[in-house]
């Protein structure tokens, strides 16, 4: 395995929302997430990771060492009893420390994402708990946003054709065949065969969200610097194999990343630098002199309804000794 990353990172990344709905809240009948205080839209980070994992998998192929442990529809329990079985031992209890930890170690030199983001690994056959260098926090908007719950006609219907059929006594049961499914539609008036659909999105939103790599933490899961180079590849591109039309045209706009370079190794993995100091934003909303990236609509402009609308500038002025100030390696206008 690679050696892991020696600098602290922290970076910012813009994207935005067309037409879509981000992050559903189940709680609130799948409306767009936003907080309810000030009507600033917000998504998850188990969204984005989400995301993340799924634009691995594909350039991955889903093979070690850059296979994804958190799938859809599996048990990640099979996963923890293959890494007992394919160390030292194989499995014989979930309480012998030196097998936990072989078995985590296993898990981190073959999966991409818990080697990023961590894992708690002790929920069957136990593998510990990996603590993951990437923390990604929830995504807020920069302006508040406008959820719509919009009606709209569905001109088909998916119903179980109840039917009457005559075996004892005269009954109700559901159409059997694709005959019985087409007799049951030739019996109902067109209006029956119609139903009402709705949609929820907003207009727009840009989108921030402030992420935080430990050095510290990649040296105890392996997370290296191709690692590295493939999360960004991702945050970049992620959105363009993600396509729904409930989401509506979701893409990444901008990626600030900041790399600690101080004069010794231990400032360079501990930092030179609080994080607040080069993740605070200048807004409309909220003004902020000492910020490093300033987000503000341009003039005329009271409901953005897209990124060209915004301007976005970096302040190098701001920017604290001992950070690398190349720190936009990509670039979506």
């Amino acid at each position: 395995m690679s050696m892991a990353i020696q600098n602290r990172y922290e970076f910012l990344m813009l994207f935005d929302c067309e037409q879509g709905n981000p992050n559903g809240d189940p709680d609130a009948g799948n409306l767009p997430r936003m907080d309810p205080q000030d009507g600033h839209g917000l998504v998850s980070d188990v969204a984005l990771k989400r995301r993340i994992r799924n634009y691995v998998e594909k350039e991955k192929g889903n093979q070690p060492p850059n296979a994804i442990f958190v799938q859809h529809s599996t048990n990640l329990n099979r996963q923890i009893m293959c890494a007992h079985e394919s160390t030292e031992g194989g499995f014989t209890d979930n309480k012998n420390k030196q097998k936990v930890d072989l078995a985590r170690s296993w898990m981190c030199k073959q999966f991409y994402d818990v080697r990023t983001f961590g894992a708690v690994m002790s929920t069957g056959p136990n593998a510990g708990q990996v603590r993951g260098p990437v923390q990604i926090t929830f995504s807020r908007s920069i302006h508040p946003i406008l959820p719509l719950d919009l009606a709209l006609t569905r001109v088909a219907v998916a119903d179980d054709a109840k039917m009457k059929y005559d075996g004892a006594g005269s009954q109700i049961r559901a159409a059997q065949s694709s005959s019985e499914y087409e007799k049951w539609e030739n019996e109902q008036p067109e209006d029956k065969l119609r139903t009402m659909g709705r949609k929820t999105l907003i207009p727009y939103g840009l989108y921030a969200v402030k992420g935080f790599i430990s050095a510290n933490l990649a040296e105890q899961t392996g997370f290296s610097d191709e690692d590295l180079d493939l999360f960004w590849r991702a945050l970049q591109r992620m959105f363009d194999h993600d396509r729904s039309a409930s989401k509506g045209i979701m893409s990444t706009r901008r990626l600030f990343v900041f790399k600690h370079v101080g004069d010794t190794p231990e400032k360079c993995k501990l930092g030179v630098a609080n994080s607040h100091r080069l993740l605070d934003i200048d807004t409309d909303l909220m003004p902020n002199d000492q910020a490093i990236i300033s987000i503000r609509l341009i003039d005329g402009v009271k409901y953005p309804r897209s990124f060209n609308q915004y301007n976005v500038k970096v302040r190098d002025v701001n920017i604290p000794d001992g950070i690398d100030k190349s720190i936009e390696p990509f670039k979506k206008a």
